[in-house]
Order: C-alpha cells, then sequence, then structure tokens
C-alpha cells in the first residue's frame, strides 16, 4: 500500500558505533563470507559497498573509521567471522534533487508531522539517501533523534509522522503496526459515476521481494479498501476518489482502484508497467506524479491521550508543488 508500518526487528535494534554524519545514518555490514577471507575481502564482496576500491578501505581504516559493533578500529587483514557487524560510513550516490519542500504541518517536544511532496522517500534505502524525509528533516531540525513512525511510498505524497524522542518511538510506531490509526486517500482516476456509492474491495495481495508488482492470489483476505467518488473539481473526464484502507498492504490502493477499471492518474505500474513514465523522474521530469495522496492520519496519541488528525494541504487535482 502507499502507507506501512516501519518494521522493526525482533528484539532491541542494535545503536551504531558511528555517530550521524550530516543526518545520515553509518552503513552497518554483516561478514556472509566463510573460512579463510579476511575483513577486508569481505567488505569489498558486500553489495551495499558496490564501487567501493581497496584503496578507499584502507584510508577509511586508516582514520578509524571502520569500527565493530563496540566501536573498536577493526583490523581489515584480520579473518573474518561469519555474521559479525561493520559499521562505516558509505558514499553517497549521486542523485537527482527533488525540487519540492518538505512542509511541517505540526511539532511538539515528541512528534513532527510533515507533507511530504510527491518523488521524495521516506528513509534511505538502495540510491535514494540525503533525497529523502528523514534526512531532509534530521538537517533541518539539526537532530539524530528524528524517526520515522511508518512509512509512505516514494511516488505518494501526503500526512507523515517522525517521533523526536527515542524513548517514545515505539509509543508511536505501534498505532501503525496494530492499525490503530485512521486514514484517508486521495486519488485521481477516470469518473466513474458507478462509484458515487461507495464500494469494498477484498482480496488477497502477496509481492515477492525482486518483482515490481504485487498480485492478487487465492487465499484469505488481507487486503481491504472502501472506495468512493467525490463531489469535487477535477480535470474534465476525470474525478477525486476518496480512499479508506482498512488494511496495508505494498500498493493495495494502487491495485484496488486498477481493478475497478479506475487506475490512479500516472500509475507507472497498474495495471501496465510503463518504464517510460518510472523513468521521468531520474531525468529531472516532475511533470507526472503518481496522483495519490495520504490526505488524513487521525488517532489517539499514544502519550497525551488527546485525539489527533492532521491532514494534507495538497491536491490530487493540482500540479505538483
Amino acid at each position: 500500500m502507499a502507507d506501512e508500518p516501519v518494521r522493526r526487528r525482533r528484539g532491541r535494534a542494535r545503536p551504531s558505533p558511528l555517530p550521524l554524519r550530516d543526518g545520515v545514518d553509518a552503513t552497518r555490514v554483516v561478514l556472509r563470507a566463510g573460512t579463510g577471507h579476511t575483513v577486508g575481502e569481505c567488505l569489498l564482496a558486500a553489495p551495499t559497498l558496490d564501487g567501493l576500491s581497496e584503496e578507499d578501505l584502507v584510508a577509511r581504516a586508516s582514520a578509524g573509521e571502520i569500527v565493530d559493533a563496540a566501536g573498536h578500529p577493526v583490523d581489515l587483514d584480520r579473518p573474518a567471522i561469519p555474521n559479525t557487524s561493520i559499521y562505516l560510513y558509505r558514499d553517497l550516490p549521486d542523485e537527482v534533487q527533488i525540487p519540492f519542500g518538505l512542509p511541517i504541518i505540526h511539532r511538539d517536544e515528541n512528534i513532527v508531522v510533515v507533507d511530504k511532496p510527491h518523488f521524495l522517500a521516506t528513509m534511505p534505502r538502495g540510491r535514494h539517501v540525503t533525497e529523502t524525509a528523514l534526512v531532509r528533516l534530521r538537517r533541518a531540525l539539526g537532530s539524530g533523534d528524528v524517526a520515522p513512525a511508518h512509512r509512505l511510498d516514494r511516488l505518494t505524497a501526503g500526512v507523515l509522522l517522525f517521533t523526536l524522542q527515542p524513548r517514545l518511538r515505539s509509543a508511536y510506531q505501534e498505532l501503525f503496526a496494530a492499525r490503530r490509526v485512521s486514514k484517508e486517500y486521495r486519488a485521481l482516476a477516470s469518473r466513474d459515476e458507478a462509484l458515487t456509492t461507495a464500494v469494498t474491495v477484498r482480496d488477497r495481495i502477496e509481492k515477492t521481494a525482486g518483482d515490481l508488482r504485487a498480485r492478487v492470489i487465492d487465499g484469505p483476505v488481507n487486503a481491504i479498501s472502501t472506495i468512493s467518488l467525490l463531489d469535487e473539481p477535477a480535470p474534465p473526464g476525470l474525478g477525486v476518489y476518496r480512499l479508506i484502507p482498512e488494511t496495508g498492504r505494498t500498493h493495495q490502493l494502487r491495485m484496488h482502484m486498477a481493478s475497478l477499471g479506475v487506475p490512479i492518474v500516472d500509475d507507472p505500474l497498474y495495471p501496465d508497467i510503463r518504464p517510460e513514465l518510472a523513468e521521468r523522474p531520474d531525468h529531472g521530469d516532475f511533470g507526472a506524479p503518481l496522483r495519490l495522496i495520504a490526505q488524513v492520519l487521525e488517532f489517539d496519541d499514544p502519550v497525551t491521550g488527546e485525539r489527533r488528525r492532521f491532514e494534507s494541504a495538497r491536491s490530487v487535482a493540482d500540479p505538483p508543488r
């Protein structure tokens, strides 16, 4: 779906022994090679460090910037112990700058809520590192304690909540994991008057790692969305839809809209893969965003007990901003 809880490892996550560098976490590499390899050889073979030369590795080790889980400098020539963790700073990838702001909707001592633009990832992953909401916020607020309570897809805009205190992080993340948050989305698609009356879609969605698209399969229902056409201004032939997800499967809302015959405008995956559309942002073209916005987020605050409601100022009928 467009909105997913942040996946937490079982047990308490091990903190990095290296501090943030300009809002970006150090990279953790788990040594995987078998007996007979050195730490340096294992690091050079790690996919996350692709492109790092032996000379770069030696220079970083000499500067004390390659450490073990206890923060001790690592000898690259020592025998590798499989499944041990090594930390270092990764070279940041060249990224196309996302030309849209990240307005703050609300901020207090516990949380900060932003109105995320299209194309900006929630948190670093793969080739999107500095051009992410998390790194932008850490830099803007000057705090390494900023952490996402949930995630929005890179192509989806709208309301996104971050925590500001590590001791409270799990309380807000659990809201999303336990589905105690009310969410509303807006989507722009072909106008279908039959959907003026709300329709609920129920099916089973699964997504396989490495596959761009999720798919509907037989089995118990795990994806439920209620969709209705709103009486709101839209370009000719198009309509603004209200989407209420009861569950949070990957690409759920996009798939359910397509299944009703009203795929979301400028969706690069559903109902068909459109590589030319997906590649446009890589070339600095941001004129055709997926017209899907996380419009409303509402919940009982787990710390203060008050009812919270946050709403995006964006419109799916307007150009991106």
